[in-house]
């Protein structure tokens, strides 16, 4: 199987939220941030995975979109943490540019689309 950037790098971007949430509920940080980035940064790999069986390059782009505004809300999630001093800074920017580095990834994955789309690609 040919390797795939954006689905290599946002699974092991959920791997990484699945502890951050474990290491947030075990030292009490608010269950809703830490169920909200749980929830939005595992969804950045779900969506990708999602595009990347998409019938159409049409479907591919609505679902690769969804994986761009689950990153950016985890963004939000992890400045939030970041900023509210709840999480080690240097853990948060870790984090934080790993989310940044898949933002890029994606948008350069729409970009490209949404040129195919632009010529009348239709696969």
């Amino acid at each position: 199987m040919k390797d795939n950037v954006i689905l290599d790098k946002s699974y092991a971007f959920a791997l990484r939220i699945l502890k951050l949430h474990k290491h947030l509920i075990d030292n009490g940080i608010n269950y809703n941030i830490a169920n909200q980035v749980l929830k939005s940064g595992t969804s950045i790999g779900a969506n990708a995975e999602e595009a990347n069986g998409g019938y159409s390059l049409k479907d591919f782009l609505a679902k690769i979109t969804i994986a761009y505004k689950e990153a950016r809300e985890t963004h939000y999630w992890l400045r939030l943490l970041k900023d509210g001093e709840l999480l080690e800074d240097r853990l948060a920017t870790s984090l934080i540019n790993d989310c940044e580095e898949i933002l890029k990834i994606i948008t350069s994955i729409q970009k490209t689309i949404k040129g195919k789309l632009d010529k009348g690609e239709k696969e």
